[in-house]
């Protein structure tokens, strides 16, 4: 059986699905696969880039293809199915809901199948949560897509049993077509410079360091972050700083400005893009990490800063509890005397923060890429209705 899997999500920049979809193929080529696999690319550096990161290259199951169509171009929905159909495709996924549609039945019949993953649908749920965004421009067309792509798919795909409440009540596909798989983190995140449990790359005479990982969208609340960390210096006395790991962005300048307005902008330092290497340095650097977004499809940064052995105060809203369990802290999303309650309990207090870096750990380890792959290439089975199970 042949199956592609649309490695065009993965850019220059890895985003959270660029690294959903390079995760997967890395532990696709360490599998067994009685199949062949294609991995779909239209720009040859970053096809030879991900062979060689990955491991694909080495994977006689696995093969790389270039196509000279973006997933946006329209000459993408013209002449993929065609070509699907010259390479006798039998599934193809795509690590987001921008399928070949014309190569679909709405009943999600036919012999080409689709497994579709839809990390979340915040801008369905948040209609104003990022309203800069194209989504939030081109709202009718995007839910269309979406309502079509779930509809097509012979399987959903999420990464939570909260996204996949949130699909099946607002795009209306078939239940049972809808499946949770969650995400996994890598295991470069669990090893520590000095390979003791509690390697902390910060000296010990800085500041305490809060770290917030992800953009800038409003719906991502740095606002209640920036107001706890006014708090917890002006009113509370802690010469305790912010980094923030990505970079300003222009359609936003809510967060700059409220930083400036309640006079901690020293206290902010924005990082702009990180790699895996650097943004793996920045969160064993810091001493606790900091997420009171509104909603979240996943929250891969949890686990990630769990596994780097950082402690988490996390907000309580969408899929975050099922992704901290206890082993952090939550709070209502605008909760800011409950942000600052945590961080200062967890601050002040070693054998509460040792408990939080170990029992974040444990946390993390629950969630391995390799069982997210084999769970996602036993639905690509599923959806032609073979039983066989990947090893």
């Amino acid at each position: 059986m042949n199956i592609v899997i649309d490695a065009r999500w993965i850019f220059e920049e890895i985003s959270g699905i660029g690294n959903y979809t390079r995760q997967l193929l890395a532990e696709y080529a360490g599998m067994e696969i009685p199949h062949r696999l294609i991995a779909l690319f239209n720009s040859p550096d970053l096809e030879a880039r991900t062979r060689a990161e990955t491991g694909i290259d080495k994977a006689p199951h696995i093969e790389t293809r270039c196509v000279p169509w973006g997933i946006f171009d329209a000459k993408s929905q013209l002449l993929l199915p065609r070509w699907l159909q010259r390479e006798q495709v039998r599934v193809f996924h795509s690590p987001n809901y921008m399928i070949p549609f014309l190569a679909f039945q709405r009943n999600a019949a036919g012999p080409l199948r689709a497994v579709t993953t839809i990390h979340d649908l915040i801008p369905l749920r948040f209609p104003d949560h990022a309203p800069k965004s194209k989504k939030a421009r081109l709202m009718p067309l995007f839910r269309f897509l979406l309502r079509e792509a779930a509809h097509r798919s012979a399987l959903v795909l999420t990464v939570s049993e909260t996204s996949r409440q949130d699909i099946i009540e607002l795009l209306k596909p078939p239940p049972q077509r809808v499946k949770a798989i969650y995400n996994g983190v890598s295991q470069r995140f669990f090893s520590t410079a000095g390979g003791g449990e509690d390697t902390n790359a910060k000296p010990a005479t800085d500041a305490p360091l809060l770290l917030y990982v992800g953009r800038s969208d409003p719906y991502k609340n740095i606002a209640t972050l920036l107001h706890a960390l006014a708090s917890l210096r002006l009113r509370e006395g802690m010469n305790v700083r912010l980094c923030i790991a990505g970079a300003p962005d222009p359609r936003y300048p809510e967060p700059a400005a409220l930083a400036q307005h309640l006079g901690i902008a020293e206290a902010v330092q924005w990082t702009g893009y990180l790699t895996d290497e650097a943004l793996i340095a920045t969160y064993r650097q810091a001493d606790l990490l900091v997420h009171p977004s509104r909603y979240e499809g996943f929250g891969l940064q949890i686990l990630e800063a769990m596994a780097c052995g950082t402690p988490v105060v996390s907000s309580n809203a969408g899929s975050l509890p099922e992704v901290v369990g206890d082993a952090g802290r939550l709070v209502a999303p605008d909760d800011v005397d409950g942000f600052v309650r945590e961080i200062k309990a967890i601050l002040g207090t070693p054998s509460l923060a040792a408990r939080l870096r170990a029992n974040g750990r444990k946390q993390a380890a629950r969630f391995t890429w390799k069982e997210t792959a084999r769970q996602t290439f036993t639905a690509y089975l599923e959806a032609v209705g073979e039983k066989e199970n990947a090893r």
